[in-house]
């Protein structure tokens, strides 16, 4: 069976990490986010690929290849200016011929996509989304449905008291071949703002099925943490590569394969730790992120932080609540990073940060 991974986008409010790589390839529990998907749909039995590219395009397919080592066949759509949600979709038309998924490149979930394909055909649908229930919908796009489960009509991100309906849309979606009608060629064009309204407007045969599985949208810090804190608790099934271990104190650690701790380093909550990292001595490390070969010196003090792969972090150094440092970066002795300050690069002993409100 074919599927389509949407993997074109550029992660803006994932900055600084995603400077450097796009937000597909940033690591989830030390594996790239789009592996998990990749996996996921092998697990299905969709095993014929395709994937829109753009925004540091070579990261992908080079990691990727032709996907014999993931046990699928990969192809890829490159898109020199994005087409959208639907564009990029439509630019895939000569390869999508059959019943295909469509899923996002960025997002964590463990769904079951047979059923959600099973489902599909029972209701000889068109086009059918994977809805998930949600309290904070004013985060999200929601959808409502009949008894029927045929979409009747959205909301872009309704206030708590407006919502008439927390079912969220999870850019997960289910198509026939016959979608490429509603779509024009060779220009931008979206499912969310112009072709599912017009399948409303016309009555097609459109469902929305409510799924029970995990999925998050990772799409700030916070949710990048969240889902992290979710893998180690084993809320979600997917891969996850290094130990985990229990710490005394009650933390749930993630060490990456080689990674090295000093003595007396002192873990809360959840903590994940890439491979070839090496702490020092007497550090803190609480409900944070460290990525691939980071070195965190004597006494650095981390707190609800996320540092990209192959930092460098002085004695001594603090990083406060929703502080990120890009990969690449040197923090000298005793410097401290600010509440949601984000470091993108650093020369000699100046850097460049940024503090969001």
């Amino acid at each position: 069976m074919k599927a389509m991974i949407m993997a074109a986008g550029v992660g803006s409010r994932l900055m600084p990490l995603t400077t450097q790589i796009p937000k597909p390839m940033i690591p989830m529990a030390n594996v790239p986010l789009m592996e998990s998907i990749v996996t996921l749909l092998h697990t299905h039995g969709f095993d014929d690929l395709i994937c829109n590219l753009h925004y540091h395009a070579g990261n992908i397919s080079s990691y990727f290849g032709d996907g014999g080592r993931f046990g699928v066949k990969m192809q890829y759509s490159p898109e020199d200016e994005l087409m959208g949600t639907a564009g990029g979709v439509k630019n895939c038309e000569w390869f999508l011929n059959d019943t295909f998924v469509v899923i996002s490149g960025d997002a964590l979930t463990d769904i079951n996509l047979g059923a959600l394909l099973e489902a599909h055909h029972q209701k000889g649908a068109l086009a059918t989304i994977a809805l998930k229930e949600v309290q904070q919908v004013e985060h999200f796009g929601v959808v409502i449905t009949d008894d029927q489960g045929k979409i009747e009509r959205f909301q872009e991100k309704p206030r708590a008291e407006e919502a008439l309906s927390h079912l969220a849309n999870t850019g997960i979606y289910v198509f026939e071949p016959e979608i490429f009608k509603y779509i024009p060629a060779r220009q931008f064009y979206d499912f969310g703002k112009q072709v599912f309204p017009h399948l409303v407007k016309i009555g097609a045969p459109f469902y929305g099925r409510p799924v029970q599985a995990y999925w998050c949208d990772v799409g700030n810090i916070s949710t990048y943490c969240q889902a992290h804190a979710d893998i180690l608790q084993q809320r979600v099934k997917t891969a996850a590569s290094g130990k985990i271990i229990n710490t005394a104190e009650g933390a749930r650690v993630l060490l990456g394969e080689g990674a090295v701790c000093g003595q007396n380093v002192r873990f809360e909550g959840s903590v994940v730790i890439g491979s070839g990292c090496r702490i020092g001595n007497n550090a803190y490390i609480s409900n944070s992120i460290i990525w691939n070969n980071t070195v965190i010196n004597d006494k650095s003090i981390i707190k609800e932080a996320v540092v990209g792969f192959d930092c460098i972090l002085g004695q001594g150094v603090k990083l406060n609540s929703g502080a990120v440092v890009a990969g690449g970066c040197t923090l000298q002795d005793e410097v401290e990073v600010p509440s949601r300050g984000k470091v993108f690069y650093t020369v000699g002993d100046e850097l460049h940060l940024e503090v969001s409100g």
